[in-house]
């Protein structure tokens, strides 16, 4: 089986597959034109706008593919007839998904369909490019049942209002629903509105995508609406001029979004238009993004639903030109917690123009309350005494905000430490908050798990989580070396094997043992390599 749209290499692939593309096109398009009967141009493009149609082709013929292609699909056709309706839709830009639910039950040959191919001759007359009309057919159907000159008049019809052929092309191609029925009334109210404002018709067309479709009777809604919010003739020119997707990107549902969206959030209309007549250079679409994006950041920090409606109000065109990041990294970056944030944009919201995707987001600096207030509440909970000497020491000890070192006391409650007891340790060691709540639990895992000691040890001796984790290992393990030695006492104190100066320490137990300092040694240089 050769597939001809493959893009490996070998035979299938390259210039081999193009060739027999090629021959199997020339053989398709020869049966069409000459012996079906096709105008040449039709024929043309069926053949070299229907690779999936020649796939099926190839897989149906017996034989060596590499050898006179053209050949083989012509004796093949000469005794197997098409399907015609198949190439057919399928050059004209229709998927087989999107053609095959509308293939004719009983028959093949399109000579046999003489609406369908009467009104498909009548569109590519007109200029109509032919891989468009497929999208005629298939948001248009009706089009194609047409009785004859019945197409050609509807579209006289439109050329009547003054509509060139060209410009009607593009309409037709945007909108194929006016082919439908009578003159389609939106589609010329709309036509005449924009006439008035000033806008030319090649001005509609060059705002308009022949991928998308257009409701027009939705873009009229669009500018009744402007005009209802105080919008004059003049603003609307300069508005229209500068931001055409405001009425044209998705025929202007996205804006008619935004409209009901400010006006839940209790914006006013004269606001509203205000808003539109200052629109940055910013399209439609990632304006209102932006905008939803921001409500959500500030609806995730837990900000009153007041007090978001005030800043979506007084402040729509700042949150619809920031691309904020998202609630958890400005949380992360700004080092903050959501109700300082929320307070923060509360008083400060023009700084989300600094919190945008793609730039370098610094931490806040410290509130008075954070830096101080929240500490000294944190420490008389803990049991320190208001203003002591301890309390201040403990004060110029710590680095971490109130909430941090709340979280951090946590921690150690959490590992199975008694409430009381890790108050107890604050006061005599309180610099062991200053580690990030991971570092604390690493460490707690390391003595439990990896040293054997129960976590209460941490009771007696808590500046145990002021020591690195190589040091702590370093003597636990020497000292349960030389402990199985029997040259150092069994019940030492973990104290008095960690916290020992290492001088000491060597003098006192390690150098006791003739091997002592060639372990030390080996079990140091593991450690501290890892």
């Amino acid at each position: 089986m050769l597939d001809i749209t493959s893009t490996s290499t070998g035979r299938n692939g390259g210039g081999t597959s193009r060739v027999i593309l090629k021959e199997a096109q020339a053989a398709l398009l020869e049966y069409l034109h000459c012996t079906r009967g096709f105008q040449f141009m039709d024929a043309e493009n069926m053949s070299k706008n229907s690779p999936q149609f020649l796939n099926k082709l190839l897989r149906s013929i017996d034989g060596n593919i590499d050898k006179d292609i053209g050949g083989l699909i012509s004796r093949y056709l000469r005794y197997h007839p098409i399907n015609e309706f198949e190439p057919f839709f399928e050059s004209l830009g229709l998927k087989p998904s999107e053609y095959i639910p509308h293939l004719p039950r009983n028959l093949m040959f399109l000579a046999d369909d003489g609406l369908l191919l009467h009104n498909y001759t009548v569109l590519s007359s007109y200029g109509v490019a032919r891989s468009k009309i497929g999208k005629i057919f298939k948001e248009a159907r009706e089009v194609f049942r047409y009785d004859f000159e019945v197409l050609l008049s509807k579209l006289q019809s439109y050329e009547e209002l003054g509509l060139s052929q060209f410009a009607l092309v593009k309409f037709i191609v945007c909108s194929p629903y006016i082919l439908v029925g009578d003159v389609n009334v939106p589609f010329v109210k709309l036509l005449e509105k924009l006439k008035c404002l000033g806008f030319k018709t090649h001005w509609i067309e060059r705002n308009l995508s022949e991928d998308n479709s257009y409701s027009w009777s939705r873009i009229l809604e669009v500018l009744r609406l402007f005009n209802e919010m105080g919008c004059s003739n003049k603003q609307l020119v300069e508005l229209l001029g500068q931001h055409p997707d405001i009425l044209f990107e998705s025929s202007g549902e996205r804006t008619l979004l935004l409209i009901v969206f400010l006006l839940k959030f209790g914006s006013t209309r004269s606001q509203i238009c205000s808003m539109f007549l200052q629109f940055p250079q910013i399209q439609i679409v990632q304006f209102v993004l932006n905008l939803r994006k921001c409500v959500l950041v500030l609806n995730e920090i837990e900000m009153e639903v007041a007090e978001i409606q005030k800043i979506v109000c007084s402040h729509p065109l700042l949150l619809g030109s920031c691309a904020l990041k998202s609630t958890n990294s400005l949380l992360s970056y700004l080092k903050i917690g959501k109700k300082r944030l929320s307070r923060y944009i509360q008083e400060n919201p023009e700084a989300l123009k600094k919190w945008v995707l793609g730039r370098r987001v610094e931490p806040l600096p410290d509130s008075e309350e954070d830096s101080k207030g929240k500490r000294v509440k944190f420490l008389l909970d803990v049991g320190f005494v208001e203003n002591s000497n301890k309390m201040e020491v403990a004060l110029k000890l710590f680095r971490g905000k109130g909430g941090e070192l709340q979280d951090r006391f946590n921690c150690l409650v959490n590992a199975g430490l008694n409430h009381q007891d890790v108050c107890d340790m604050i006061k005599v060691s309180p610099q062991i908050l200053n580690q990030q709540r991971d570092v604390l639990q690493m460490k707690i895992d390391v003595l439990v798990n990896h040293l054997g000691y129960p976590v209460s040890s941490l009771v007696n001796f808590p500046s145990y989580l002021s020591y690195t984790t190589q040091r702590v290992k370093l003597r636990v393990f020497m000292y349960n070396w030389l402990r199985g030695q029997g040259t150092i006492s069994p019940t030492l104190a973990l104290s008095t094997v960690v916290a020992m100066a290492e001088k000491q320490f060597l003098s006192q137990y390690v150098n006791h043992h003739p091997c002592g300092p060639q372990v030390w040694h080996g079990l140091k240089s593991k450690l501290y390599s890892v």
